[in-house]
């Protein structure tokens, strides 16, 4: 009798927990006409040394990075590109800011996502520009998408001891998520040219880069980390620890001719004036 009623009780609790997660579901924002982007508040790192990018403090007129994530809504689904420098779960319950080490944030990322009507079940596929700890603080909440990476990234990132910039825990569930692979090459997300990942390493040996087609703002490219600062266009520089500065002045030649080609826009991911000037979530760009 007492299995009986605890039976019961499962099926009623299984029942309840099923309902509000459709109507979790059925709250997630519908599929827009043409492709938007949410641009995602990551926080900042402040204290860097110029001399890591090659640059004097006087040649910069910003030194401190933004951090910066974002989610691309498409008529076919959702791919969000990299996932923030601190974790979600650093947050204390009051909401106060974190600060760890030269990175800080003072908001959390999957709030965001929400406030534009996303959870990270709703994403369907996920990419990050490369491994670096600033770009994967939340990537385990995406391990349920499908992760587009190139090939020589995942190795690395696997490896037995690999060494930089890199906090394996923070993605250690893309390990046996759904993977779209890719061999140095791009990839069409939705089958229709609107967004493409685009194959860019020197930064890292499998950097990428998302190529949006908008119908109103125009074509722009989220360039990951294959620039820091605005100065690196101007002056061909690269940072002292890339994984090959050949390979990342190629990348660069590269999407320099896209965007002068595609009349299209570069959004720096860690350059102060680029992320002050765009909308953030629950706005959007289209």
């Amino acid at each position: 009798m007492a299995f009986k009623h605890w039976f019961a009780g499962a099926l009623v609790v299984a029942a309840v927990v099923t309902a509000t997660l459709d109507a979790q579901r059925s709250q997630s924002a519908p599929a827009p006409a043409s492709p938007r982007i949410y641009i995602f508040d990551n926080g900042a790192i402040r204290g860097l040394d110029p001399a890591l990018f090659n640059f004097k403090r006087e040649e910069l007129e910003e030194v401190d990075f933004v951090n910066t994530s974002y989610l691309i809504v498409h008529p076919r689904g959702t791919l969000m590109f990299d996932a923030g420098a601190v974790a979600d779960s650093h947050f204390k319950s009051d909401g106060s800011p974190v600060e760890e080490g030269i990175m800080s944030a003072t908001q959390p990322l999957l709030p965001q996502l929400a406030a534009a009507g996303y959870a990270p079940r709703d994403v369907t596929y996920f990419a990050l520009s490369h491994f670096h700890s600033d770009h994967t603080a939340n990537a385990n909440e995406f391990a349920n998408a499908t992760w587009i990476v190139q090939k020589a990234e995942r190795d690395f990132m696997f490896a037995d001891s690999p060494q930089g910039i890199i906090q394996p825990a923070s993605y250690a569930a893309l390990r046996n998520a759904d993977t779209k692979m890719l061999d140095n090459e791009d990839f069409d997300v939705f089958g229709d040219g609107s967004v493409v990942v685009m194959a860019t390493p020197g930064h890292t040996p499998g950097h990428q880069v998302v190529a949006v087609k908008l119908a109103n703002r125009g074509t722009v490219l989220l360039g990951g980390d294959l620039y820091h600062y605005p100065e690196e266009r101007t002056t061909g520089r690269v940072p002292t620890f890339e994984f090959n500065a050949e390979q990342s002045k190629a990348s660069r030649a590269r999407v320099e001719q896209y965007l002068k080609d595609n009349n299209a826009t570069l959004w720096i991911e860690h350059d102060v004036a680029t992320h002050a000037a765009l909308p953030k979530s629950p706005e959007y760009v289209d």
